[in-house]
């Protein structure tokens, strides 16, 4: 671990606590050498998991895309980041619970629209959007 001020590598953990998932531990750093603070997240990251994608190719699973993808929903929306980072955590676990090694991105694309739409509907119409694609022929006639 390096200072993120000054990149000393003379840090001291100052507390510990159990995050509010309690599937992560959150640490508040200090470092010695110029007295910056700073928290650090500690979490278990499953290897071995894989994405199936529309077009049936496979990836590796990672979660900084669905992190991305939120991210770019809640812009400008009064959702603090800590709920974002539970409901991200949430997705994870519910897809980690339901599938072993492969998770289809259908799978992926569900869960997130299934959250958004009890946080935020501007977020939840916004990632549904993007996933969906609509275009003018898609839309509805009336």
């Amino acid at each position: 671990m390096i200072c993120p001020q000054c990149s000393s590598a003379d840090i001291r953990v100052i507390d510990s606590r159990t995050g509010r998932d309690g599937r992560s531990i959150r640490r508040r750093r200090q470092c010695n050498g110029c007295g910056a603070r700073f928290t650090t997240l500690e979490e278990i990251i499953r290897e071995g998991i894989v994405v199936v994608k529309r077009d049936g190719s496979v990836e590796d699973f990672d979660q900084s895309k669905i992190q991305s993808s939120l991210k770019k929903v809640f812009e400008k929306r009064p959702i603090e980041s800590e709920r974002q980072y539970l409901i991200l955590h949430d997705i994870i676990r519910s897809l980690e619970s339901e599938f072993d090694a492969e998770i289809p991105s259908r799978a992926i694309a569900e869960q997130v629209m299934n959250r958004l739409k009890g946080v935020d509907d501007v977020a939840y119409v916004r990632f549904a959007s993007h996933y969906v694609k609509f275009s003018p022929s898609s839309t509805v006639k009336a």
